[in-house]
Formats: C-alpha cells, sequence, structure tokens
C-alpha cells in the first residue's frame, strides 16, 4: 500500500512541516518540500526547528509540540535520528529494524516514525551497483545514515557489505543486523574496509561544513571505483573532489536528498511530488549558495 492510500490528503492542502537537528542552516529540505507543494497546487510551510544538544527531556517537549501545533509531521536530521526513538507511538517495520528515524508523521495524535534514508538510497544507488551479486561496498559510519545505507545496499542485494565506524561496537551491531541480506563484516581501519572493495559509502558527517575533512584517504582512492556521499554541504566534498581527481565514479548526496525527500513528503502530505520539481528547487539552494561563496 503506497503512502498516500494510507495517509489521505486533507482537503485543504496546506501543510505544516519541519526538520528538527543541528546544524540546519543549510538544509535544502524547506525549498525542496514548498516546490513540491506548490507545484500540486497545494501550500506547505517548512520549518527549520534547530536546536543543539537537546536531552530526552527537550526532544520529548519538541515532539509534543509537533504532535499539538498542527503539524503533519517532521523530517529528523543529526544528531537526532536515534535519541527520537523512544519518544514515538510507533514505527514502520523499515525504521524499527534499522534503529534510526528520519521522518515523523503525526497520524490521529500519534507519532509514527519511517526511515526514507534507506529507501532514498536505495534509489539513488542503482546507477552505481551495477552488478549487486558481485559488488563488495564499504561503508563509513554506522550511525543513522550509515545505517540506512547498509539496509538500502542489502535490500538491493549487494553480496558483501564492509562496515568501518570508529566505534566498532556500532559497527558490529550493524553487521548483525543485516546478516540476513547478505555478508556483512566489521574492519578495524578505512584502510582495512577499502581493501577491494567496488564502492564506498560515506554515511558520516566527516566533510560537512564546516567540517573540511575527509573520512578516506587520498591514497586509497583509485579508477575502477565508485564513491557517494551522503553529504550535501557543500556538495562536492573533499572525498568526492579526491576521488574524482584519482578517476573514481562518483555521486554527490544531491540524489539521497532528493528521493528521501519525495518519500517523507508523501507520506506527510498523501501527495505524490515530482522529483524533478524537487531537484530543480535543490539545485537553485546549490546555486544560490555557491554565489555568494564565490562572491565573498
Amino acid at each position: 500500500m503506497s503512502p498516500a492510500a494510507r495517509h489521505p490528503a486533507p482537503a485543504d492542502r496546506r501543510f505544516l512541516t519541519g526538520l528538527i537537528g543541528a546544524p540546519i542552516a543549510h538544509s535544502a529540505s524547506p525549498a525542496m518540500h514548498e516546490r513540491a507543494a506548490e507545484a500540486l497546487g497545494a501550500h506547505c510551510h517548512y520549518q527549520l526547528i534547530e536546536v543543539a544538544g537537546a536531552g530526552q527531556e527537550e526532544l520529548r517537549l519538541l515532539l509534543d509540540g509537533v504532535r499539538r501545533l498542527g503539524f503533519a509531521g517532521v523530517n529528523v536530521t543529526f544528531p537526532y535520528k536515534e535519541a527520537v526513538i523512544s519518544l514515538l507511538d510507533e514505527l514502520s517495520p523499515g525504521a524499527g529494524a534499522i534503529g534510526a528515524v528520519n521522518t515523523v508523521v503525526v497520524r490521529d495524535g500519534r507519532l509514527i516514525g519511517y526511515n526514507t534514508d534507506t529507501t532514498g538510497f536505495a534509489r539513488a544507488a542503482t546507477s552505481l551497483v551495477r552488478n549487486p551479486a558481485n559488488a563488495a561496498v564499504a561503508v563509513i559510519g554506522a550511525g543513522g545514515v550509515g545505517r540506512a545505507i547498509a539496509f538500502a545496499l542489502a535490500a538491493i542485494g549487494v553480496a558483501e557489505i564492509r562496515i568501518f565506524d570508529i566505534d566498532i561496537a556500532k559497527a558490529a551491531h550493524l553487521a548483525s543486523q543485516i546478516k540476513s541480506r547478505g555478508r556483512p563484516s566489521v574492519a578495524k581501519s578505512v584502510e582495512e574496509v577499502m581493501q577491494g572493495v567496488t564502492g564506498v559509502v560515506n554515511g558520516s558527517p566527516v566533510g560537512m561544513l564546516p567540517n573540511r575533512g575527509t573520512p578516506v584517504p587520498d591514497a586509497l582512492l583509485h579508477r575502477g571505483l565508485w564513491v557517494a556521499d551522503a553529504v550535501y554541504t557543500p556538495l562536492w566534498t573533499p572525498l568526492l573532489n579526491a576521488a574524482k581527481a584519482n578517476g573514481a565514479e562518483v555521486m554527490t548526496g544531491r540524489e539521497l536528498a532528493i528521493y528521501q525527500a519525495a518519500e517523507a513528503f508523501e507520506l506527510f502530505t498523501g501527495l505524490k511530488p515530482s522529483t524533478v520539481e524537487m531537484g530543480n528547487a535543490f539545485d537553485a539552494v546549490m546555486a544560490k549558495r555557491y554565489a555568494k561563496v564565490n562572491a565573498a
């Protein structure tokens, strides 16, 4: 059953949605969601709710406000994708399995958690993972985004998924969660996780502004490898620039951002959005941002 069938669109076609996380001033989500609604003849106001260092009680209060103030739902991003789980009334099977939520829908006064990062990345990765049965892919980061990516890779049939996180226990837990869908393994270093892989995905926040680091040393990047980054601020991260310079095929965070947003929009509103319109909105945000940088 589609999200629209589960959640019919309100007659007035006006929606209040938003994003909880920190830092989020750079987010392209308001533009994408608002453009998607406009293209459908609806109206959406997407509110950024930036709260740094929130504990469980503060998150509880925020979500109670979402429940009471007429929100259709909110997205959740770093660092709260795992922390919100215990505060929700229900989880979709996918979000429950992953243990991370990026979309909270308000339905009949109840808060229901979903993970559209997984389905969004599965759609985005089809252009890169051309022969999943023979693929070995490294996932850097076992937090909320990294877990969603690992589940997506498992869902599209990637034979071998190698996981690295500075928290080895977190990486091991993720490997245990997807062991029935492939051959997951845990690496103790970036060098180890990169040995013999056909592709690598950065699911960590390394490289997201203001951070200018890279999760993979340049020397490990080469022709014949594909490299994807979930970070889209900046769109061309240090990792992707180095990968391109070394002859690797690359994918920016653009596609993941658009596809996860489209699925979240449908869950919030019951309306199927145009990914072309959402992509145009995303591109406009990026173009404006780079114009400001160049002008400075």
